[in-house]
């Protein structure tokens, strides 16, 4: 064989792995589903809705982060506009008429559609859907991606406060809280032996450490840990990983999608992330998010909590 010939085989071989490779890569991105959901928005489909007089933004972070630059034309929002103080501990949802006077006092009208994101791959935001769900207002959507992808596609960021002119906003008189269980009815769950997902991280779960607000570290008896941080890209874009993956993830359930779960975290914010993806990108049907999470069921001393064992050693 020839030098011209060998040339020939060996750019041929060369070419056949090329594509063969090329295959793979289609072929696996084409498994990699992205997530798609009536509650989620993206960027470029938000910014030809800016300005409508029935759209409303929200912006979720802290004050000095939206202060220093947000959404065109977004209104303010934090966790504490969204708690009821009414209880001896911190993190429960507000009252309807606690929202209602909150939406009416940020010129939020009933027929509007709120539009929520945050910069905590929509940790925050997920909360006050899943709030509003309970009181069966669905006029919402989030960000997919949150304030950095809005940056990333050159969306206008301001710093001017935008005018407000106060509206009346009504709630169903009797909501269904159809993703919500109390304390109360966790306990009856617990009793026939329902499953329960804690979404905090391992060092909360074990009850290595204790955040502020709960009275003690430990975690639901019998409670399966899958952290809710798994289910976004937190290091990278922070949006949702592909069906594929989030169906990975919470296969470690064990679970029939027809079959009860209860989540719950530190005080129900993460964990209210976790029921968006089980209902809406799961297609979960029997998911409650436990309001008062471990904040309110470490509050009380009769209730069984489990925590893993440390060991000293001592030199």
């Amino acid at each position: 064989m020839n030098w011209n010939n060998s040339l020939g085989f060996l750019l041929l071989g060369l070419f056949a792995c090329t594509q063969e490779r090329t295959h793979k890569i289609n072929d696996q991105i084409a498994t990699e589903v992205a997530v798609e959901s009536s509650y989620l928005i993206e960027v470029k489909e938000l910014q030809t809705l800016i300005g409508h007089p029935h759209i409303k933004i929200l912006d979720f972070r802290k004050k000095e982060y939206y202060n220093k630059g947000h959404i065109e034309g977004a209104l303010h929002i934090w966790r504490t506009d969204v708690e009821d103080s009414d209880y001896p501990y911190g993190g429960m949802m507000a009252s309807p008429s606690q929202i209602e006077t909150l939406f009416g006092n940020l010129g939020i009208q009933t027929e509007d559609t709120v539009i929520i994101y945050d910069d905590n791959g929509l940790c925050d935001s997920a909360r006050l859907w899943w709030l509003l769900q309970n009181y069966d207002f669905s006029n919402v959507k989030l960000l997919h991606g949150g304030i950095e992808a809005w940056k990333e596609y050159d969306g206008v960021i301001s710093t001017i406060l935008p005018s407000v002119e106060q509206t009346e906003f009504k709630l169903t008189k009797t909501p269904s809280l159809k993703y919500h269980i109390s304390k109360d009815e966790m306990q009856q769950a617990l009793k026939i032996g329902t499953a329960v997902l804690d979404t905090r991280n391992r060092d909360e779960y074990s009850g290595k450490r204790q955040k502020i607000g709960a009275a003690k570290g430990g975690r639901i008896p019998k409670s399966i840990n899958i952290d809710w941080v798994e289910a976004i890209d937190y290091d990278g874009d922070k949006k949702f990983r592909s069906l594929q993956e989030l169906s990975s993830i919470y296969s470690q359930l064990n679970i029939e999608k027809n079959e009860p779960i209860i989540v719950y975290c530190h005080s129900g914010v993460r964990s209210a992330h976790t029921t968006f993806v089980l209902t809406q990108l799961l297609d979960y049907k029997n998911v409650k998010n436990f309001d008062g999470s471990w904040i309110e069921w470490s509050y009380f001393d009769g209730l069984d909590v489990e925590k893993d064992s440390i060991t000293t050693i001592s030199n």
